[in-house]
């Protein structure tokens, strides 16, 4: 992740969207909407894949759609599925790896800062 990913937000910002699957949705619909969204997905058609999985709080899909997200560089989205799958390790590890630029980009900041002399 570089300087440019801190700038890469999405539309929404770090809203996240929904944390808790529609109540009304009975199982066998739910199973149908994830099997469609396992489809999506594979079929490479990422976000309509990730409405089904937020939709149905298919965590495993979430969690998917948040390693597509970081593997092409959208940290952003990424901690945001990870968030809404309540997937702690993966969220962690991306917040540390996150912090640890901001703490280089202040850190160049303050180097910048400093009399020459």
């Amino acid at each position: 992740m570089a300087k440019k990913d801190l700038v890469n937000f999405p539309g929404e910002g770090l809203i996240k969207t929904t944390d808790v699957p529609r109540g009304d949705l009975e199982t066998a619909s739910r199973v149908q909407l994830n099997r469609r969204g396992n489809e999506l997905f594979n079929a490479g058609r990422i976000e309509e894949a990730r409405r089904l999985f937020q939709t149905t709080g298919y965590s495993d899909g979430l969690i998917r759609v948040g390693d597509w997200y970081r593997e092409h560089n959208k940290p952003i989205d990424a901690l945001k599925m990870y968030k809404l799958a309540h997937d702690d390790e993966r969220s962690g590890a991306l917040i540390e790896k996150m912090a640890a630029i901001v703490q280089n980009l202040l850190h160049e900041e303050d180097q910048h800062d400093q009399p020459i002399g």
